[in-house]
């Protein structure tokens, strides 16, 4: 099982990174795209200098209230255009890559901002969205590097880790899963638990067979809290799946819900949200 590391180490590794990105004290109409780049410039101070948002920035509530340029993999160079923005502000992976070369030969600054789904990671993202905006930042590296520290110690101090199979949704029966090599995995390792499915990666469909073999000890979900999908009847469909039911998980009952931002956005609440997600699997205050 891959361990979480204190951040004391993890971020060492962020002398390996070029410079992350230019300094704008100057923009003054900034589009964010990705939901943690989003909530990065609300936590340091910065949420009036933006002019729009991409559909994954639902948090803090108020961004809602921000022009929606669309999907972040799926954007278009005249929607984000739109906005008239001095600055945009992306996080790696958006697109479609004839987008993003667009939206970087169209003269206005494109800064992007390194994903990592590590400790390391959303340290080197929360100093580059810092440094892109050029302005002091209140304490939020300070404050996620301690919550990651605290999330590591616990990580650490756990002798016996739970199985958790992270089932992003039900397809006809089928258990959705993540394998090994994604958001839901480092998170579920940060917070001291080891992925139930590592033979493949990405995101599969599971088969009955599969399911057994992953023996869960708890499965973890995403709950977006929006009201569109019945969490209870989700629930008790899964738990009704005979696969499912076979597993300790299935027979404990043992599913646990949060936010999909919160757990996966790997922003400036991560390390508060492995603590979480570490209580929800060993209990505890």
């Amino acid at each position: 099982m891959r361990r979480a590391v204190p951040v004391a180490a993890a971020v060492l590794a962020l002398a390996a990174f070029p410079a992350l990105a230019d300094p704008h004290p100057e923009a003054r109409r900034i589009v964010a795209i990705g939901g943690s780049v989003t909530e990065f410039i609300y936590a340091m101070g910065q949420q009036d200098r933006l002019v729009a948002r991409d559909t994954t920035s639902y948090m803090p509530p108020e961004a809602m209230a921000l022009p929606d340029v669309g999907y972040m993999r799926q954007l278009s160079a005249e929607g984000v255009l739109s906005v008239r923005p001095d600055l945009i502000i992306a996080e790696e992976g958006a697109g479609p890559p004839e987008t993003v070369a667009l939206l970087k030969s169209s003269g206005i600054p494109y800064e992007e901002i390194p994903s990592g789904a590590s400790p390391g990671g959303v340290m080197a993202k929360a100093e580059a969205v810092a440094a892109v905006l050029a302005a002091p930042d209140p304490g939020v590296v300070a404050a996620l590097k301690a919550d990651l520290d605290a999330a590591a110690a616990a990580a650490a101090a756990v002798d016996e880790p739970r199985r958790v199979l992270f089932a992003l949704s039900l397809q006809g029966g089928r258990v959705l899963a993540s394998g090994s090599d994604t958001e839901a995995e480092a998170i579920i390792e940060m917070a001291g638990g080891q992925n139930a499915v590592t033979s493949f990666q990405g995101y599969k469909p599971l088969t009955d067979e599969a399911v057994i073999a992953a023996a869960p000890d708890v499965i973890l979900m995403m709950d977006r809290g929006d009201g569109v999908i019945d969490l209870d009847a989700q629930r008790a469909e899964l738990l009704g799946l005979p696969a499912i039911a076979s597993t300790p998980a299935g027979k404990a009952g043992r599913v646990i819900r949060m936010n999909g931002l919160y757990l996966l956005g790997f922003g400036p609440r991560t390390g508060k949200a492995a603590l979480d997600l570490h209580r929800a699997l060993y209990g505890g205050g």
